[in-house]
C-alpha cells in the first residue's frame, strides 16, 4: 500500500500554517538582542534626542556691542535693563571686530549728546550690522525699539503681551507623527521584506515549499508577525513623548491605532513586494534604500513638505508615507475624526492591496 502524497488540503495537528510562521519569527525575534535593541529601544533615543534638540527654548539671547563716547552710561543703562541684551563696550576699533567675527550680531554707534541752549539734545544713533547674518535685523529692530521707549516715545495703539505654551505647536507634537510613520516604514520594509530575503538565502523557503503551506498563510504569517512588534513599538513611542514632552493626542487614540494598524499593512505589503524576487541581502537593501529615501525626504517626516514647489505637492502626497503622516496629525494635533482622514486612508489602503496583491502574484520560493 503506497503512502499518500500530502496536498494542500491536510489537516493540521498543531499549528495551521499561517500561526506557525507567526510563532517561528515571534522566537526568531526575541532571541536576537540586537533587534530589540533597534526596534524598540533605538526609536526612544532617537525621540529623546530630536526632542531635547528642538525643544522651545527661551528668548535667545541678542548679542550686541555699544561704542563707548562721552555721555553714553545712559545708553548702557537702557539696552542692559532688557534682560535679552547681552552687551558689549568698548572702542569703535573693537565694537567691529566683534561685529566681523561674528560675537555680536550688532554694533551701535552713538554720536555724543549736544547741547542746545538750555536743553540738552538726545544723542544719535548710528547701527551697523550685516543684514544677510541671520538674527542681525531682529537686534536691530529690538535694540531701536529699546532707545526710541528710553528717549521718550510712546505707542498710541496699546498692547498686551500674552506667552503661549500649550502643546501642539512645538516641534516635538510635529515630530511625533513622523517618527511614527518613519517606524512604520522601516519596519514593514526591514522587518518583512529584509527577514524574506535571509530566510530565501539560508534555504529556508525551499523546505517551506515541500509543506502543505500555500504563498498566502507563509506571507500573511511574516505580516502578522511584524505586527506583533509594530504595535507595542508604536504604543511605547507615543506613551514616551506623553510622559517625556507632554506631548498630548488631541484626537481619539482609537483612530491613531487603527491608522497604525492601516499603515503597518501598508508597509508591510511593500516589503513583501520588494523581497519577491530579490536573491541578495545587498540587493533587497539596495531596493529598499531606493524606495524609502524619496520618503525620508519628501515626506515630511522632519519638517512640512509644503516647502517643495506646490507642482510637485500632489505627487508626493500619493507616496505611501505621506497620507500616513498626514492622517496621524490630523488626528494628534488638530484632533480631527477617522472621517476627515477618510482620502489619506483610501490612498493607504490602494497602496497595501495593490502592492500585496503583486506580491503574491510574482512570489518565489526559490531563486
Amino acid at each position: 500500500m503506497h503512502d499518500e502524497e500530502p496536498t494542500r488540503k491536510t489537516r493540521y495537528t498543531v499549528w495551521p500554517p499561517l500561526l506557525e510562521i507567526v510563532r517561528a519569527r515571534f522566537f526568531e525575534f526575541i532571541r536576537r538582542p540586537e533587534a530589540v535593541f533597534w526596534v524598540y529601544v533605538f526609536p526612544l533615543l532617537m525621540v529623546l534626542a530630536l526632542g531635547i534638540a528642538f525643544r522651545n527654548k527661551p528668548v535667545e539671547t541678542i548679542e550686541v556691542a555699544l561704542v563707548r563716547v562721552a555721555g553714553g552710561e545712559e545708553l548702557a543703562a537702557a539696552l542692559k535693563h532688557d534682560e535679552r541684551i547681552r552687551l558689549r563696550t568698548g572702542d569703535l576699533a573693537s565694537c567691529e571686530k566683534l561685529l566681523r567675527t561674528g560675537k555680536v550680531a550688532l554694533v551701535v554707534i552713538p554720536t555724543p549728546p549736544t547741547e542746545s541752549g538750555s536743553r540738552a539734545e538726545p544723542p544719535k544713533i548710528v547701527y551697523r550690522y550685516d543684514p544677510t547674518r541671520p538674527g542681525s535685523l531682529v537686534a536691530k529692530e529690538t535694540v531701536d525699539h529699546l532707545l526710541q521707549r528710553w528717549a521718550g516715545r510712546t505707542d498710541p495703539l496699546p498692547t498686551t503681551d500674552e506667552m503661549w505654551d500649550e502643546p501642539g505647536g512645538r516641534y516635538i507634537d510635529f515630530l511625533i507623527p513622523g517618527m511614527l510613520g518613519m517606524g512604520l516604514m522601516g519596519g514593514g520594509l526591514w522587518g518583512v521584506g529584509f527577514a524574506i530575503v535571509d530566510m530565501r538565502i539560508r534555504r529556508l523557503l525551499k523546505r517551506l515549499m515541500a509543506t502543505p503551506m500555500r504563498r498566502t498563510d507563509f506571507l500573511m504569517g511574516v505580516m502578522l508577525s511584524r505586527l506583533l512588534f509594530v504595535i507595542p513599538e508604536m504604543a511605547m513611542i507615543v506613551l514616551f513623548a506623553r510622559v517625556v514632552f507632554g506631548v498630548v493626542v488631541y484626537g481619539s487614540y482609537g483612530a491613531v491605532a487603527l491608522l497604525i494598524l492601516l499603515g503597518a499593512f501598508e508597509f508591510s505589503g511593500i516589503g513583501l513586494l520588494v523581497a519577491s524576487r530579490a536573491r541578495t541581502l545587498e540587493s533587497v537593501s539596495g531596493l529598499m534604500n531606493l524606495t524609502m529615501l524619496p520618503m525620508w525626504v519628501l515626506s515630511g517626516i522632519f519638517f512640512s513638505y509644503e516647502r517643495f514647489p506646490e507642482a510637485v505637492q500632489p505627487l508626493i502626497r500619493l507616496l505611501p508615507l505621506t497620507p500616513l503622516i498626514d492622517a496621524l496629525r490630523k488626528v494628534m494635533q488638530e484632533g480631527e475624526s477617522l472621517a476627515s482622514v477618510v482620502p489619506e486612508m483610501g490612498v493607504m489602503s490602494v497602496w497595501m492591496i495593490v502592492t500585496f496583491v503583486v506580491a503574491l502574484r510574482i512570489f518565489r520560493w526559490s531563486d
